[in-house]
């Protein structure tokens, strides 16, 4: 089988990616932006007066590594590097290359540098697939300079790349894109008669559009994909119209649509249900409403964060593991990211509906807030302040505090404040019942001592 040769920019008029069959190219190949202009999303790397927009513009690219998952732009922020650069851009990509073909790129650079003084930029995409040997063999090239790297990968690259190129390149993550950058991109597809499908007449709902750009997790490439299929399969009207409904976009992306915005009642209703039904032990109810909540997007350090709240709330000391429980969750989520994350998440919820509850540090809490805010506002015992620094002896600071360590049971009776106030009163659910006979059982041992 002949192997098709890796595309190479040698004019700047040229596209990287440019091939005779560009009209059959999928839309989301179609719609890629020709300059930095069309570029949507990552302001947080390509804002005005960004570093990677600075070196872009005075095509001064140091090697740099893009870093982000599926969808984001790593491919067609390199290809609107192509179109800005006056150096020689060369294409690979890391699963049909091999480091014949990258050896061959690297000595015409070299002999390009050498006798024409004009650069050459590399683009190795889904680098992350050559092993350590191949990656090796950039370095003698990076390190004196004939040839610029990007390389672009979905894996986080300071466990997929090696140390000596990373050490070489500027690490830039970009993010999944937002609701916001997705509806631009599909409006744009659908408008734009030249590459797009502004030729097909779509009348296509804006509800059918927001669910797309909601349920593609960030990924253009999978919306458009989807708006794409959807248009296409979608049979015109008598007026030859192509109407993209909420139905349509539903069956084209394989998802249906859950009724569930990010900042109104659904999503607090829904976040409501899901923490009652933990507080009310109820731990079917628990996994449902959560389901509803990571179908429908939601971010899954909401999530952690309602559990963990619920943790401390509502179990409390009646079961102090569920909290530690619900913070290993709440770790582990952000670490590894959906899908994963739904089974530590799970985990940890359904520990906190099952384990016994008590909301006693909660009201302690809640009450003696009141108290400082609503009464006089109490000194420090004298016995209680500090008497570390020099000069606090003079004052009288800490005199007559009794170190409880010295004692039986290492407890003793002092007043560790003015009011005479019970804030924290232990049930008798759980582990709290033997926090509570343990209090008690102190104070009736320290007083048969006095």
């Amino acid at each position: 089988m002949k192997k098709r040769p890796s595309p190479s920019l040698q004019d700047n008029s040229e596209s990287l990616f440019s091939s005779s069959e560009i009209k059959n190219a999928p839309l989301s190949f179609r719609m890629r932006p020709h300059s930095l202009n069309e570029f949507v999303g990552q302001k947080h790397i390509l804002g005005e007066g960004k570093l990677l927009t600075r070196a872009i513009e005075a095509d001064r690219l140091t090697s740099l590594i893009l870093y982000g998952p599926p969808g984001c732009g790593k491919t067609t922020l390199a290809f609107c590097i192509s179109q800005k650069t006056q150096a020689v851009f060369e294409c690979i990509n890391a699963v049909s290359s091999n480091v014949e073909e990258m050896r061959k790129v690297l000595a015409a650079s070299q002999h390009r540098q050498a006798t024409t003084g004009r650069r050459t930029i590399l683009f190795i995409d889904e680098i992350h697939r050559f092993n350590k040997a191949q990656q090796d063999v950039l370095m003698p090239d990076l390190e004196e300079g004939h040839v610029i790297l990007i390389g672009a990968t979905v894996f986080n690259p300071f466990f997929a790349l090696t140390s000596p190129l990373l050490s070489r390149s500027l690490i830039f993550e970009l993010k999944p894109l937002v609701k916001e950058d997705i509806l631009v991109i599909l409006e744009r597809a659908i408008k734009d008669k030249e590459r797009g499908l502004g030729a097909l007449n779509i009348r296509a709902d804006r509800e059918a559009l927001e669910f797309l750009a909601e349920i593609c997790d960030g990924d253009a490439r999978k919306a458009l994909n989807a708006l794409e299929v959807g248009c296409f399969t979608t049979p015109k009207d008598a007026q030859g119209n192509i109407s993209f409904t909420i139905e349509v976009a539903q069956e084209s992306i394989q998802k249906k649509q859950v009724k569930y915005d990010q900042e109104g009642d659904e999503h607090y209703d829904t976040a409501s249900a899901f923490i009652k039904s933990m507080r009310g032990s109820d731990p079917d109810a628990t996994l449902y409403w959560m389901a509803k909540m990571l179908y429908a997007g939601e971010d899954p350090r909401f999530i952690a964060r309602r559990i963990c709240i619920c943790a401390a709330e509502d179990v409390g000391n009646a079961d102090p593991q569920a909290l530690v429980v619900a913070n290993a969750a709440l770790q582990i989520s952000e670490f590894i990211g959906l899908p994963e994350a739904r089974i530590p998440l799970a985990q940890a919820a359904v520990y906190v509906a099952c384990a016994p509850k008590s909301n006693a540090a909660y009201l302690g809490i809640e009450k003696a807030l009141d108290d400082v805010k609503n009464k006089r506002v109490q000194e420090v015992p004298v016995p209680l302040k500090d008497a570390s620094y020099p000069g606090a002896k003079k004052l009288g600071r800490g005199q007559g505090y009794k170190y409880a360590h010295d004692y039986q049971d290492h407890y003793v009776e002092q007043d560790y404040m003015p009011l005479n106030a019970n804030y924290y009163e232990p049930t008798e659910m759980g582990k709290e019942k033997e926090l509570k006979e343990r209090l008690k059982q102190l104070k009736d041992n320290n007083r048969r001592v006095i």
